[in-house]
This record gives C-alpha cells, sequence and structure tokens, in this order.
C-alpha cells in the first residue's frame, strides 16, 4: 500500500525593515546621480523653454534665467504670434508629409522585405541580405551631389515627394536589417501550424508577422520620424521653396539678435513633437532594440 505524501508549501521568510532600509541605502547614492543627471540634461531644455515666453526686449540684457527673479516678465504672446505666422505653419505641414509619408513607406517596404529575407527560401537571399548590410555603411553625404544630378534630371528637386524618396532610399538598409532579425527570432513552428491549416504567405503576413513583430515596427517608427523631422542637410540640399521646420528655423537664424521670439518658440515646438512621438511608443522601444539579439 502506498501512501501519498503531499508537499508542504513553506512560507517565503518575510524581510526585516532593516534588509529594507540596507537595501534603499545601497541604492541612494545611484538614485541620486541618475536624478542629477537628468535633470542636468533636462536645462538646457528647460531654458529653451524659458526663453521662448520672454520678450525680446528683455533677453537682450540678460539671460533665461531672469525668470526667477521676474516671473511677471514671462508672456504667451510669442506663441500667439508664432501661431499667426503662415510661414511656420506652411514648414509645419511639409515637415509632417515628409516625415509621416516616409515613414509609413519605409514600414510598409521593409515589413515585407525583412519577412521575405527571414523566412521566403528564394536564390541568393542570403547575397541581397549582405548587399543590405553593406548598404548601411554607405554615409548619406557621399550621395547628395550624385543624387542632385539625377533629380534634376527627373524635376525631383525642390518637391516634397522628392525629399521623401531620398530619406527612404537611405533608411531602407537599416528598416530591412532591423526587422529581418526580429522577424527570423518568430518561432518557426508558428509558421508551419499556420501553412498546414491552409493560410498563404500574404495572410501569414497580415495575421502573424506584423502582429508579432510590432515592438521592432514600432521602433522603427520612432526612429526614422525622428531622423526626418529633425534632418536639415537633404532639406537644404534638395529644397529650395520647400522648407522643413528645420530649414525654416535655419533661415531666421541670419538675423538672430532681433527673432529671437521666433526662434526659440519655433524651436520648442520642434523640440516637443518628435518627444511626444517618442513617449507615444516608447513602451516598444526596448522590445524593438533588441530585436534578433536573443533567440
Amino acid at each position: 500500500m502506498s501512501t501519498a505524501v503531499s508537499a508542504v508549501e513553506l512560507p517565503a521568510p518575510r524581510e526585516s525593515f532593516a534588509s529594507k532600509l540596507l537595501r534603499f541605502l545601497a541604492k541612494w547614492p545611484v538614485n541620486i546621480f541618475l536624478v542629477l543627471l537628468g535633470a542636468l540634461w533636462l536645462v538646457p531644455t528647460f531654458g529653451l523653454f524659458i526663453t521662448s515666453i520672454l520678450p525680446a526686449s528683455s533677453l537682450a540684457s540678460q539671460g533665461w534665467w531672469q525668470i526667477f527673479s521676474h516671473p511677471s516678465e514671462a508672456t504667451w504672446a510669442n506663441y500667439n504670434h508664432l501661431f499667426h505666422n503662415s510661414g511656420l505653419l506652411t514648414a509645419m505641414k511639409t515637415t509632417a508629409y515628409i516625415a509621416v509619408g516616409n515613414t509609413i513607406i519605409i514600414i510598409v517596404i521593409a515589413s515585407l522585405a525583412g519577412y521575405a529575407l527571414a523566412w521566403l527560401d528564394f536564390p541568393g537571399r542570403d547575397w541581397i541580405f549582405i548587399v543590405v548590410v553593406g548598404l548601411l555603411v554607405v554615409p548619406l553625404q557621399m550621395a547628395l551631389i550624385p543624387m542632385f544630378r539625377l533629380y534634376d534630371i527627373f524635376s525631383l528637386y525642390d518637391t516634397v515627394p522628392g525629399i521623401i524618396l531620398f530619406h527612404v532610399a537611405f533608411g531602407l538598409p537599416f528598416a530591412i536589417f532591423l526587422l529581418r532579425n526580429f522577424f527570423v527570432g518568430i518561432p518557426k513552428d508558428i509558421l508551419e501550424s499556420a501553412r498546414i491549416d491552409g493560410a498563404n504567405e500574404f495572410v501569414i503576413f497580415l495575421r502573424l508577422i506584423l502582429p508579432l513583430g510590432l515592438p521592432a515596427i514600432a521602433s522603427l517608427a520612432i526612429f526614422q520620424f525622428l531622423w526626418t523631422w529633425n534632418d536639415l542637410i537633404v532639406a537644404l540640399t534638395f529644397g529650395q521653396t520647400v522648407q522643413p521646420i528645420t530649414v525654416w528655423i535655419f533661415g531666421q537664424l541670419r538675423e538672430f539678435a532681433t527673432s529671437i521670439d521666433i526662434i526659440a518658440p519655433a524651436s520648442f515646438i520642434s523640440l516637443v513633437i518628435p518627444l511626444a512621438v517618442f513617449f507615444a511608443f516608447q513602451r516598444y522601444f526596448v522590445q524593438g532594440l533588441l530585436a534578433g539579439s536573443v533567440k
């Protein structure tokens, strides 16, 4: 006759107050250091915001820190005038068209290419991936003059589609590399089960790959949007009347002493929008950065 012996679960030992206090004190210097470091990083942003709400006449004699001694000088008149500036509003619309347009195009093309390079078996697949990796090291500045001549031939110079296509061309290698490395880490059994159930490659891509690859896709969207929104050299090279917000602010810098009340709020607005995009997708950001690093 066998007797069943049931395992007795012992309660986990309670952590004493002294051990909690010691652990807190051990982390306290590190936490203080991180808080101070974060505060130092925020000082320029805070200074830019204070500058944007001070009149130009007061900034001519003192710095933005005068707000602590004369808080009554703060005013929202700079932003009020700025949002009635047709040049800035046009520049912001142009920047939004370029940043959002090229980000959507890159996500669509890179997702399809990443899936093909990860899970479809076709001749030359590995060589294509090697070429994609090789294109990652090509500096953008190298192509400005040759592409300028090409744009002149095809009438793409000084157009929004022309600037979008340039960003797409130089953003695709990194995008394909990132998404391919993430997609190849998806368990193969999931895809084989879907094929056994009769799903074709298009259905697998839409129903499985895209939902599972959302962290990498969101991370890619952040990278591409920020890079395009903050771009200056491409817009200066391929645009004249088409001016994103970076080019518009750069044009105002020629008369910095007389236009600080325009430059400061415009720069702060240009900073806030990509920050809002980053915080909207931040929960996927770390997962996307680790794409393909662990299998």
